[in-house]
């Protein structure tokens, strides 16, 4: 309770104003911007998943650029997306004609299924080992992944930090 006491005294100078109507206290988690929020990690929240896998491959510039908008929202979760999206973002570039060939429908099949099987990113534990994994091997940038070893709901689990 000293925390939201403290949280809540700097308002006051400030002259901003809450609604307690819409505040929730005492939370395990909470939803907020398309992420779970729960404890000390942040993971894809699911119904977000699932609006953009009910969707077919986009069809024209203006569905691509907000399929790329929309996962750019999660490139934190999604491994080499730089590399996998970049076909698809060159078919937004204005001296490029639009055309889905099978290279641009299997990057966003990855980038879905990349979606649905989004780790969970985490906050350090500093007094626990670290793993660093480094991809260098891809022609478009070099790719690294942060990771721990904690107890994440209530098991044992690697997450990226």
């Amino acid at each position: 309770m000293q925390y939201i006491d403290r949280v809540l005294s700097k308002y006051k100078p400030i002259n901003l104003k809450i609604s307690l109507e819409k505040c929730n206290f005492g939370q395990q988690e909470l939803l907020a911007l398309g992420h779970k929020i729960a404890g000390c990690s942040l993971a894809i929240h699911q119904n977000k998943v699932a609006e953009v896998l009910l969707k077919p491959v986009p069809k024209n510039i203006k569905e691509m650029q907000s399929f790329l908008g929309f996962s750019s929202c999660y490139r934190n979760h999604i491994r080499n997306f730089a590399n996998t999206t970049s076909s698809l973002s060159k078919v937004c570039s204005k001296d490029v004609v639009f055309e889905i060939t099978k290279e641009r429908r299997d990057a966003s099949e990855r980038i879905k299924n990349e979606l649905t099987n989004a780790p969970v990113l985490i906050l350090p534990e500093f007094e626990l080992p670290f793993k660093l994994y480094i991809d260098a091997a891809c022609s478009q940038g070099l790719g690294e992944a942060l990771n721990q070893r904690q107890i994440l709901y209530g098991e044992p689990r690697e997450g990226v930090i």
